[in-house]
């Protein structure tokens, strides 16, 4: 057999994002079918003073931006403050763990991440960086506890939750996937596919408008 279609992901259960995650054994998507990317911050980012009611007003802006344009500058802050790196240290880490990503060297880029955490755990975007190599890498168990950390840290980091959405999805969950969906979307309206993957699934959990 050489496609992934009939290869058993198991789960483990008992994480809690709002509720427990169970997840049961289910069968993998088929090689043909593209691993999503949760969104990530863009390449350039506005310089900006890391302030709680900052981001407070930037979320506001970004549910009532008019059109993508300007949803797209509010997104780019709101990643600048998550972004912005408490220590010079972690900076150097931060930026080191960016190339090895580059280089395709996973295995170096999580343990300059791994180090990160371990120094300063409350940097929550180290935390989604972890997160995203473990799904990358089909670890979607290491994933999930990364971004049960970044949820705890930041209920509205709308990138972690469309990862959860994902990896929910692509295990077979779909009613969770599609909560963890909306929830991104209920924070950022102008998230790129999540809007069709919330059609999708609403169809196959929900059913069809009669």
């Amino acid at each position: 057999m050489t496609l992934r279609q009939h290869a058993a992901v198991n789960v483990l259960a008992g994480l809690a994002l709002a509720a427990a995650i169970a997840v049961a054994p289910v069968v993998a998507h088929a090689e043909s079918r593209l691993k999503q990317r949760p969104p990530e911050a863009p390449k350039k980012l506005p310089p900006v003073n890391s302030h709680v009611k900052n981001l407070d007003v930037l979320f506001e802006a970004l549910r009532a931006a008019p059109d993508e344009d300007s949803a797209r500058a509010v997104e780019a802050r709101i990643w600048a403050i998550w972004m912005k790196t408490p220590s010079d240290t972690v900076a150097l880490l931060m930026a080191r763990a960016r190339v090895a990503v580059e280089k395709k060297e996973s295995d170096v880029a999580l343990k300059l991440l791994d180090a990160i955490i371990k120094l300063r755990p409350d940097y929550v975007e180290a935390w989604n960086r972890r997160a995203t190599l473990h799904y990358m890498g089909n670890d979607y168990v290491r994933a999930m506890e990364d971004i049960q950390e970044v949820l705890r840290r930041e209920p509205r980091h709308f990138a972690a939750l469309a990862g959860l959405g994902l990896i929910l999805e692509e295990t077979g969950d779909n009613k969770r996937a599609l909560d963890a969906f909306r929830r991104a979307l209920a924070i950022n309206p102008h998230l790129e596919k999540v809007p069709e993957m919330v059609k999708t699934l609403t169809e196959k959990v929900e059913g069809r408008d009669i």
